[in-house]
């Protein structure tokens, strides 16, 4: 007998069994999804064990990217700068950002900074990073201590300013509100508070020139530009002038110094002074500082009180972005257009002393003119301390700020190891990784080789920058979008600053005004009175009132025509 075939002998056989197939595949695929999903859930609790909650995927691609380049990390060195070191510090994600379920996107090693902005594709489903890296002096994360980022960024500084010889030396603190400014700010003014006094203790190197406790004093000053005012924190908030003196040198007037002998007494001004500082909420922070604050600690001769040396920290407002001031009333909003402004005129300034300018436009701000001698001195150092926040919604914020400390120091910036290198265009690099709903990886365009790490690094960041953030404030198109804006808020608080002045006037002239009528009234109701020079005395008091109140009301529509002339530029804004 021939041998029975297995093959179907008809197409019903053939439907059940493409059925079956279907049957059996489909249940392959269930159990396939059963196991993504559970090891997705799986993996969401390692996360959130982690302290890093968010989106599955776009933690997992963050992942593979931090260890396929953290090879390229290298380590601290002490860099050898003749004018300004720029430094980024990551800060870790708070409970804030964990509520909102930010993961952490941002990675520092040493000496980049790189953002990993999360990305759908078209299809609104596919998922993909967009990575965007800053080579700095030092890139600090988020397990880098305080004391470690003042070793290098402050600390040559306070060594600097106590050899005296006219040394300027200035620490700035700039970010995003709720990035660390001033918590960093706060605890390196701890530490200066320690090593100035223990420097000054033991000062020998510099001879007489130098600054210790038998030839000099330590004197504090700490003072904030709020609006375009400038207000003394340690003098009941009293209001200071910036003037300039016929040498060309920038005078505070008004503002009080304080002698500290011990390191209590100088924090004891500092907590006095931070106590003072103007802070409101705002839709990116609830307690943002929105004043730059200025601590000056001044070095002076013991004999004829002429300065020595000066070492400023200046713990800057936090910026925002305009998205971050749509829901703002005037105030926050004037607010803010004021600070972005004093941040622009700060870049430039900056620059300028770097790219050893002949000009410095330290005329366009109050910040900047206080500062004058920190930018034209040719014994000035700068350091600036660039902090970011890690979580995943602030991303493009955080591109922001490392373009603006990019760009401050955009002609040369030393790596790790103290050696200068010219400025490469910042990194843009986009990732595809395969896994559960996202796209599948593309060719990368160049392998990274274990034993060529310098050469990778220059791979990176000489790739493409045609990114699509905009630096709303920042950028040199967008500056010239907002000038506008940013006169009428200037002048908006000069008419604030002459109604407030002639307001004060009046109130002033009014009070004796008051007591000249009271005499008068005391004189007509006495026995012997003249009711002509009554008549005529209230009258010349009453033409006076009338001179006063209209020109209050002048003062006061001037000063309207501002606040409506800021209203419609600031919709404007909002909707640019």
């Amino acid at each position: 007998m021939g041998r029975k075939s297995l093959l179907p002998t008809n197409s019903a056989d053939a439907t059940r069994l493409r059925i079956e197939r279907m049957e059996a595949d489909r249940e392959q695929r269930r159990i396939r999804q059963k196991e993504v999903r559970l090891a997705r859930t799986q993996e969401e609790q390692r996360n959130l064990l982690a302290g890093n909650p968010g989106d599955v995927d776009f933690i997992g691609l963050v992942r593979e990217w931090r260890q396929e380049h953290e090879r390229l990390a290298q380590p601290h060195g002490d860099v050898d700068f003749e004018k300004i070191c720029v430094c980024v510090r990551k800060r870790p994600l708070n409970e804030k950002e964990r509520a909102k379920r930010d993961h952490d996107s941002v990675t520092c090693l040493h000496p980049m900074a790189t953002v990993h902005s999360a990305k759908l594709r078209v299809d609104g489903i596919s998922k993909y990073l967009d990575h965007n890296s800053f080579r700095f002096d030092h890139a600090f994360d988020e397990e880098t201590s305080t004391e470690e980022v003042y070793r290098y960024m402050a600390k040559p500084l306070v060594d600097w300013v106590c050899g005296g010889r006219g040394a300027r030396a200035t620490v700035f603190a700039y970010g995003q509100t709720g990035s660390g400014k001033t918590y960093t700010m706060g605890r390196i003014q701890q530490m200066v508070a320690d090593d100035i006094f223990e420097t000054l203790s033991n000062n020998t190197l510099f001879g007489d020139e130098g600054c210790s406790l038998e030839n000099s004093t330590c004197s504090v000053a700490i003072f904030e530009i709020y609006g375009g005012r400038i207000q003394d924190l340690l003098n009941k908030r009293n209001r200071l002038k910036v003037l300039e003196d016929a040498k060309g040198e920038v005078v505070i007037s008004g503002l009080e110094e304080f002698e500290a002998t011990n390191p209590a007494e100088f924090l004891a001004m500092i907590e006095k002074g931070h106590t003072n500082r103007t802070t409101h909420a705002t839709e990116a922070n609830d307690v943002s500082s929105r004043s730059h604050a200025i601590c000056q600690i001044l070095f002076r001769d013991r004999t004829n009180g002429r300065l020595k040396s000066k070492l400023s920290l200046v713990d800057l407002a936090g910026s925002e972005r305009g998205t971050d001031t749509k829901s703002h009333n005037r105030q926050r909003r004037t607010e803010s257009s004021e600070i972005n402004t004093s941040l622009l005129a700060l870049k430039e300034c900056i620059r300028a002393i770097d790219g050893k300018s002949q000009h410095v436009p330290y005329r366009q701000s109050k910040l900047t003119q206080i500062l004058k001698d920190s930018f034209v001195s040719r014994h000035a150092r700068t350091a600036m301390i660039a902090t970011v926040s890690p979580g995943s919604s602030s991303a493009d914020h955080t591109v922001n700020t490392l373009r603006y400390a990019d760009r401050i120091k955009e002609n040369s910036v030393g790596d790790a190891f103290g050696k200068t290198s010219k400025r490469r265009s910042p990194m843009k690099q986009v990732q595809n990784k395969k896994s559960p709903g996202v796209s599948k990886s593309s060719p990368p365009k160049a392998k990274l080789e274990d034993e060529h790490i310098e050469d990778s690094l220059d791979l990176i960041l000489n790739a493409s920058d045609d990114d699509e953030y905009t630096e709303e404030y920042f950028s040199e198109e967008s500056s010239q979008k907002f000038t506008e804006l940013d006169e009428t808020v200037q002048n908006l608080y000069d008419e604030q600053e002459k109604l407030l002045n002639h307001h004060m006037k009046i109130i002033h002239e009014s009070a004796e005004l008051i007591m000249e009528e009271n005499k008068l009234l005391a004189d007509v109701q006495g026995d012997n009175y003249d009711v002509d020079d009554y008549a005529l005395r209230l009258s010349k008091i009453v033409d006076r009132r009338f001179e006063m109140v209209n020109g209050l009301r002048e003062r006061l529509g001037l000063f309207q025509e501002q606040l409506k002339k800021e209203e419609e530029l600031s919709k404007m804004q909002r909707r640019l």
